[in-house]
């Protein structure tokens, strides 16, 4: 059993960046891949990047390849999401999950999730 909890969502200016964390908990957390969707009203949920400890590897939507990094460190069982260079477009709530498998982009491929944090970029 994996619990993960966002934080760091908010509201900036484009071009602004935020950090955005996943806080997991349980024994087996570094086991799991974890990646990172979001979902903008009215939009399926989209995924954006994902990383895993074991294969020691990250991927990236061509959407914010360049722009977003994602992180891990795995002694705080903590996923980061570095977001620079914000735009409007990226305006949505950001969720984490954890994926015993590598490499899931698509939702249903993760079996934990977190509630989500929104983060709203304005123009």
């Amino acid at each position: 059993q994996v619990q993960l909890v966002e934080s760091g969502g908010g509201l900036v200016q484009a071009g602004a960046s935020l950090r955005l964390s996943c806080a997991g908990s349980g024994r087996t957390f570094s086991n799991y891949a974890i990646g990172w969707f979001r979902q903008a009203p009215g939009k399926e949920r989209e995924f954006v990047a994902a990383h895993s400890w074991t294969a020691g590897t990250t991927f990236y939507a061509d959407s914010v390849k360049g722009r977003f990094t994602i992180s891990r460190d795995n002694a705080e069982n903590t996923v980061y999401l570095q977001m620079n260079n914000l735009t409007p477009e990226d305006t949505a709530v950001y969720s984490c999950a954890a994926a015993p498998v590598w490499l899931v982009i698509t939702s249903d491929g993760y079996n934990y999730w977190g509630q989500g944090t929104q983060v709203t970029v304005s123009s």
